[in-house]
């Protein structure tokens, strides 16, 4: 579980962070759900789904893909409770797990905690698609990824760094570039952050003096 200090800093993270990019987001209407199915169709990709050919998974990536997720679900428990990072921690992110092992979609009963990965993977982006965000079985799917909380919380950290350095790039505008020497920019931040110590206390400023100090290399 994250602790209360963990949760204080990614929710005021991400309310930074989109304000960066729209200071009115908590009225804006933004369909955060619609993006959350989005990135999660991309983690089945980065699974492999097709029967018809081996495919190896690229967990790195699909975890990467499980961090842009929780922005998103992030962003839509903000917008649910006001932008009240008090009201979130106290009555939202620290909801007891439920004694239920199953959720009921469309009528029909799902035991995720029995299902394999790229299953729930599908369910979950059924949910995002009907406008849901099932904590309990995102948190599943994240056991199942092979990452703790703690390793959420240090990827989520880097990924929102490189937000903030997408955006400092003029990423809103279409001048970044996301592909750096053929790889895209989430590949080098794994990267990265394997380097990294995300006990120390410049953290976050050794992530993006990283990324900066790459970005000029293999882009110009």
């Amino acid at each position: 579980m994250f602790t209360k200090n963990q949760l204080t800093k990614m929710l005021v993270l991400q309310g930074q962070m989109n304000s960066k990019v729209n200071p009115h987001w908590l009225t804006a209407n933004n369909n955060w759900m619609l993006a959350a199915m989005m990135e999660s169709v991309e983690a089945i990709d980065h699974h492999g789904w097709k029967w018809w050919k081996k495919q190896t998974p690229d967990m790195p990536q699909l975890q990467m893909e499980l961090v842009d997720i929780w922005h998103f679900g992030l962003s839509h428990m903000l917008v649910t409770a006001q932008g009240n990072v008090g009201e979130m921690i106290e009555n939202t992110v620290f909801e007891p797990i439920p004694i239920s092992d199953y959720l009921m979609f469309d009528a029909r009963q799902y035991k995720y905690p029995k299902q394999t990965l790229i299953e729930n993977l599908q369910l979950l982006s059924g949910l995002f698609g009907a406008g849901r965000f099932h904590r309990f079985l995102f948190m599943h799917i994240v056991e199942q990824a092979g990452m703790t909380t703690d390793d959420l919380y240090k990827q989520y950290i880097g990924k929102n760094v490189l937000n903030f350095f997408r955006q400092d790039n003029g990423y809103k505008e279409g001048m970044y570039f996301k592909v750096w020497d053929g790889q895209e920019d989430n590949a080098h931040l794994v990267e990265i952050l394997n380097q990294l110590d995300p006990k120390s206390e410049t953290f976050s400023k050794d992530v993006y003096d990283n990324l900066d100090s790459r970005y000029v290399e293999l882009t110009y």
